[in-house]
Parts: C-alpha cells; structure tokens; sequence
C-alpha cells in the first residue's frame, strides 16, 4: 500500500477530493492510504497560534517553526521511511517522471504552508522543495492535492486499463497526447479525421506520433 501524509492547517480542504474518482476508488480498494495532520495541533501556546509577525518588518504572516517541525517530526515518527516534500514557490518544478518517482518510493509526506510561506529554517527538516509552476496559490493544499492525485493514478491497480497511465501526456520524455475523438463523427461541421476511421492500425499510430509532436513543439515554441 502506498501511504501518504499531508501536514496542513486545513485537512477538511481534502475530504472531498479524495471521496471521488480515481482517489476514492483507490482508497477504498486499499491501494493508498492518506493520512492527515493537523499542523495547528502542535502548537504550544494558549491560542494554539502557528504564525508569527516576520522579522525585519513587510506584510502578512510567517509559518512559525516550532509547531511545523513537530508535525513533521510527527510524520516521521509514523512512517519512518516518508519522503517530507515541502510545498513552495521556490521549489522544483513537479513533473511526470517526478510523480512515477514518487510512486517507487511508496512513502509521501507533503508539507502545505499558508500566510506568507515558511521559517526559512523549516527547510532543514525536510528532504525536498516542490512547486506546481510559476504563480501563487492561497496555500500549499491545492498543490498537494494535484501532487496526490497525479501519483495515485499511477498506483498499479488503480486505472481500469494499465495502459492509460502510461499512455498519458508526458509519460515519454516530455511529450504530450494526441487529439483524441469520439462520436458523432460530425459534430458542427467538424468532422473526425479520416485516418482514425481508416482501420488502418499503422496509419492510425502514425498519425498519433505526428500529433504527438506538433502538440509538443507548439507548446515549447509557447515556452520559449
């Protein structure tokens, strides 16, 4: 079974993502398990308080170590061989080939900050620094749910058709699906391309691969 953690301030925010779907069918088949944590609950004050005023002045809020690191330490205590992944602006940028390593690894544990981000010394207690892209997010929970669902779905078992997974997007070396189509064969005055309703298996592959990689070269030229 793969476990997974998640160290949030707001664990509700996953109920109903994971009570659906591919994850919800996972679960319950007893492919993965997702454990919660409440950072708040290692606080140490009266008001139970996880964030502080920064030093040097500026807006907003920061992360407190002291309750952060708990958790983490928390996390470990209960599965010794978790990966701790803080999620954060500044970390590296979370891809195909990085979920299929998580996936090997079978013991996830994701960090999701709030405010204005974390103590800078919290990064010490982890072993990674993980971002989705380049823009900001009100906290780190709608990063670790994508991160969880992209793994989950490759969790042998899960998909219907073993094939699915690795026929995704960016499964080879960065490069994305083709066009897919279904019935009606004219919807609007668009019609399915002829090759796919040739029956020609080698046409059809072809076509595919071209696809394939004008979708990819359009989007990197996008990047450039």
């Amino acid at each position: 079974m793969f476990h997974a953690q998640v160290l949030t301030l707001f664990p509700e925010f996953f109920d109903s993502p994971l009570a659906c779907s591919i994850p919800k069918r996972a679960i319950e088949a007893g492919i993965v398990c997702v454990e919660r944590i409440q950072i708040r609950d290692f606080a140490t004050d009266r008001h139970r308080k996880v964030d502080d005023t920064p030093y040097g002045g500026g807006p907003g809020m920061v992360m407190k170590p002291e309750p952060v690191v708990a958790a983490i330490r928390e996390a470990r205590r209960r599965d010794a061989d978790t990966r701790v992944v803080m999620l954060t602006p500044s970390g590296a940028r979370f891809t195909q080939d990085k979920a299929l390593e998580y996936v090997d690894g079978g013991h996830l544990t994701l960090l999701c900050g709030r405010y204005e981000g974390f103590d800078e010394r919290i990064v010490d207690y982890v072993d990674e620094e993980l971002s989705l892209g380049d823009y900001v997010l009100s906290g780190g929970e709608p990063a670790a749910m994508c991160v969880l669902d992209a793994v989950i779905r490759l969790l042998p078992g899960v998909l219907g058709s073993p094939e699915s997974a690795v026929l995704d997007s960016f499964s080879e070396e960065g490069i994305l699906d083709w066009p897919h189509y279904t019935r009606p064969e004219v919807f609007e005055g668009r019609r399915v391309p002829d090759v796919l309703l040739s029956g020609n298996h080698a046409a059809i592959e072809a076509w595919r691969r071209r696809e394939s990689l004008r979708r990819s070269r359009a989007r990197n030229d996008d990047d450039a």
